[in-house]
């Protein structure tokens, strides 16, 4: 049990900085006071006022005409849109009739004594506001500008404050441990491909684990308890709207625990740090097994919004021409293999189970054991039992902002193909770079005579 205390306060984002105040908080409280603000020109109209933004907010700022702040007057006109600026003033009444009701700051300018362009900004490749459309890839390829979004802003910093309220239900209120695991380790045997990494012993390689699964065992062997990590992971795989090379997952693992104890450890999770705006959650969630998922859906992971159910899973495979199902049956040890049903075999049954099962398990060879002996010896030595889940972070925070892709959650993300458009990465590495990795490419024929010419 845990008592439950809950403290408000309002962070002081002002402390450290060259700024009194931020863009989004002055008021008609502060009417009277000298100010200093730091932030991007957001709009500008004829020498005579200009809107100043930062991550809080906007704050109209009026330009001096008198000819004492000349230079002050000359400065911020030909400034352009996105250049950074320092001002310092006093905060007035905006006159009558000239307020902004849509703006927090709608009742207060503030008039300028002194200023400095901290930063000039050259032509920009596209203008910063949100209504302008732009390519996937002018975002991508201008990330940097991208996240001065609105839109953009607001997801990130509800990502991070839905990862710091789980970090309070997990640490705090349940006794967690949150452990750092390797990013480079061993390849592991089954599921997703992983990305390789060469090192300098000839023919070995490491691998980006896919996820922190061995780990997470192995600390619950090393007497852990209760484990998480805000984890990266690593998939060779192609792209998707959900899906990218590197992902990030809230990874659990308990000792001495149940199914049911997980479910009720992740309904409390969700419940504890889905936002407020985003209305309330019940629990229990809604649960069905995986037999009646495939009987009612015939697939594991069933959209139910609609309620379409299926009487017929093998006149469903017909209608859509499925060639194959594919099943990923998980067990002990982190292994989980992909049974591929052929185009023939057009229905399961509840029976057929424990024959999948079994040719899945057929599928680890001596090979894989042999890759994974630290982790079966380590279970020979006094294990716990334990259990645990991973909840995909990157399309947790898409489906509370309503976003079609996780790209859109990511601060730094990748193309549909897998490509950092940013930092034109993956790029080539010269022969002499590879030399103490002892790797030598082999370039295909009309590569090699493309390079030549």
């Amino acid at each position: 049990r845990f008592l439950w205390c809950f403290f408000f306060y309002i962070p002081d984002v002002n402390s450290f900085a060259a700024r009194t105040n931020t863009c989004g908080e002055l008021r008609a409280a502060h009417i009277g006071q000298e100010v200093t603000l730091c932030g991007w020109i957001q709009y500008q109209r004829q020498g005579l006022f200009l809107v100043l933004r930062d991550f809080q907010g906007l704050t109209q700022i009026i330009i001096p005409q008198d000819e004492a702040h000349s230079h002050v007057r000359k400065l911020l006109s030909n400034a352009p849109v996105e250049s950074v600026v320092r001002v310092t003033g006093i905060v007035s009444s905006r006159p009558p009739g000239q307020e902004n009701l849509k703006m927090p700051t709608g009742d207060i300018e503030v008039k300028v004594e002194t200023a400095e362009v901290l930063n000039f900004c050259k032509k920009l490749p596209f203008e910063i506001k949100d209504f302008i459309k732009k390519s996937e890839a002018l975002r991508m390829q201008y990330r940097y500008l991208d996240l001065r979004s609105s839109q953009l802003q607001h997801n990130l910093r509800l990502r991070s404050q839905v990862v710091m309220r789980m970090r309070e239900y997990l640490c705090n209120h349940h006794g967690f441990v949150d452990v750092e695991t390797p990013t480079l380790f061993k390849r592991t045997p089954g599921g997703a491909k992983e990305f390789l990494v060469p090192s300098r012993e000839v023919g070995k390689f490491y691998s980006l684990p896919q996820s922190p699964q061995q780990f997470k065992q192995l600390l619950m062997i090393g007497g852990l308890d209760r484990y998480f990590q805000v984890a990266r992971c690593y998939r060779d795989e192609g792209s998707r709207p959900d899906r990218q090379p590197e992902f990030t997952q809230i990874d659990i693992e308990m000792s001495f625990v149940d199914q049911a104890g997980i479910q009720r450890l992740i309904e409390g999770l969700l419940q504890y740090s889905w936002p407020e705006e985003r209305g309330p959650i019940t629990t229990p969630f809604p649960s069905m097994t995986y037999e009646e998922a495939l009987a009612d859906y015939g697939t594991d992971k069933p959209d139910t919004r609609f309620g379409m159910k299926i009487m017929d899973i093998s006149d469903t495979l017909r209608r859509l021409d499925i060639g194959f199902v594919q099943n990923v049956l998980s067990y002990p040890h982190s292994t989980a293999k992909a049974i591929c049903i052929p185009r023939g075999v057009r229905y399961l049954k509840n029976k057929d189970l424990e024959s999948l099962k079994a040719a899945a398990k057929s599928q680890f060879n001596q090979e894989d054991s042999e890759v994974l002996s630290h982790l079966l010896e380590a279970l020979e030595f006094g294990a716990p039992p334990h259990g645990g889940i991973a909840l995909g972070l990157d399309r947790l925070i898409s489906l509370i902002v309503g976003s079609p892709s996780i790209r859109d959650v990511i601060a730094f993300p990748k193309s549909f193909r897998g490509r950092d458009l940013m930092g034109n990465a993956p790029d080539y590495v010269t022969p002499e770079e590879l030399e103490p990795y002892h790797i030598h490419v082999s370039w295909p024929a009309a590569e090699t005579e493309a390079k030549k010419n």
